[in-house]
């Protein structure tokens, strides 16, 4: 198949990338780089099947271009402006990116005819709802722009599903973490930021008590998803959850990490962050059903082949 990665030098974005390539299919990936790095796709850059092109969702006339002239078929959208914190900072920008984006990429996929978008969606889009675990026919509860962002995104996802006859599956990400995850931007996700500070012999700092939950999914179980929801036939219209169904304290992800790193830190507690939710959990019984979605990676196996990757990048001096 001929697919277009968003975001395709992303965290989650050049892992389906690599994947992709490695399944012979061809793969166009279009990023602004603004939170992908090059670095994520350089081992692909050289292949034959694999073309990057540096620019962004907002600009419409590319994607119209990029998509026709490349006949695309199918679309891994994954693209987004990331992060909780950041959105309650600036929701315009949340807005325009995660929104208008996600409107700009269903609609050049419409008018081109591609058979089928796939796009990343968020467990935030559950609220602080008390109901464990998170089932797909729960009410939208967002506390925050980027969840709220999500949902609009979902409901896009809908509409032209329904009113446009394009073929279109929703993914919602349970705190997605694995090698390639950025671990320092201020807005960096806890299990990369805990494995740096944990590496570095630095306190790890928590939000609140500690005692919140959340449901880890390791990027290649993330991946495998995105894969079975580009390519399973008679599956579109759906939004599913896609985590690995086992909730873990953040205390308890801490003391993990600091167990397995060798690590001298110390745990330090900060205040609760606005916009958090409190426990996660997902209930994937749809997944599975619909896409036959099986996760593999037990949280101890993750964290265990996440650190191993940053302790190689420590040794060849990455930054």
């Amino acid at each position: 198949m001929r697919i277009l990665i968003t975001g395709g030098a992303g965290f989650i974005g050049s892992h389906i990338a690599g994947r992709l390539i490695s399944l012979d299919h061809e793969v166009t990936v279009l990023d602004d780089l603004s939170t992908g790095k090059l670095e994520n796709v350089h081992a692909l850059m050289n292949h034959a099947r694999f073309h990057f092109r540096q620019g962004s969702i907002l600009d419409l006339p590319l994607l119209r271009s990029l998509i026709q002239d490349r006949r695309i078929e199918r679309i891994s959208h994954q693209a987004a402006r990331p992060s909780v914190a950041r959105s309650i900072e600036d929701p315009l920008a949340t807005h325009e990116v995660n929104i208008t984006g996600t409107l700009y990429v269903l609609k050049a996929a419409h008018e081109a005819r591609c058979q089928r978008v796939v796009a990343a969606s968020s467990s935030s889009i559950y609220g602080n709802t008390p109901v464990l675990p998170k089932k797909e026919e729960m009410h939208y509860r967002p506390r925050s722009p980027y969840a709220a962002s999500k949902v609009s995104g979902e409901l896009y996802l809908q509409v032209f599903h329904t009113v446009y006859d394009l073929q279109t599956v929703g993914l919602r990400y349970f705190n997605v973490y694995g090698p390639q995850q950025d671990p320092n931007s201020h807005y960096a996700a806890v299990i990369p930021k805990f494995i740096r500070l944990a590496l570095n012999g630095e306190p790890l700092p928590i939000e609140g008590d500690g005692a919140q939950t959340r449901d880890f999914t390791y990027v290649d179980d993330v991946v495998g998803a995105n894969l079975l929801a580009l390519t399973v036939p008679e599956v579109h219209g759906e939004c599913v959850n896609v985590g690995f169904g086992e909730r873990t304290s953040i205390l308890s992800l801490a003391e993990t990490v600091i167990r397995q790193t060798g690590s001298s830190s110390t745990i330090v507690h900060r205040d609760p962050r606005p916009g958090d939710v409190r426990d996660s959990l997902a209930d994937i019984s749809l997944a599975k059903s619909l896409l036959g979605y099986k996760p593999e990676y037990r949280l101890t196996d993750g964290l265990r082949a996440t650190i191993d990757w940053f302790q190689g990048r420590s040794k060849i001096g990455s930054p």
